[in-house]
């Protein structure tokens, strides 16, 4: 498997990059998933001066498919789905 990224940190410098133009906006918040999207994040929040904050999210996963994710389950109760996952309980 081949990463176009050497890492996370790098992945989110080069973001930062794309995404100079925020600096400064007022009510700018930069949110990180948990289990990977923290580091990515935290380079983007630097960057930009941003505060920075992380979003707990659960996630909803296929059976039998560990990395496979049908959805998530923000702590804010709304449900987001995954629609080019293609499954059916049965």
């Amino acid at each position: 498997m081949s990463f176009q990224f050497q890492n996370r940190a790098e992945a989110g410098r080069l973001l930062a990059a794309k995404l100079e133009s925020y600096t400064g906006r007022g009510g700018l918040m930069v949110l990180g998933l948990p289990r990977g999207g923290v580091p990515v994040a935290y380079e983007v929040a630097a960057r930009l001066k941003a505060p920075l904050d992380v979003f707990l999210v659960r996630k909803l996963g296929v059976p039998g498919h560990e990395e496979l994710a049908l959805g998530r389950w923000p702590a804010a109760g709304v449900c987001f789905f995954n629609d080019a996952v293609q499954w059916t309980p049965c």
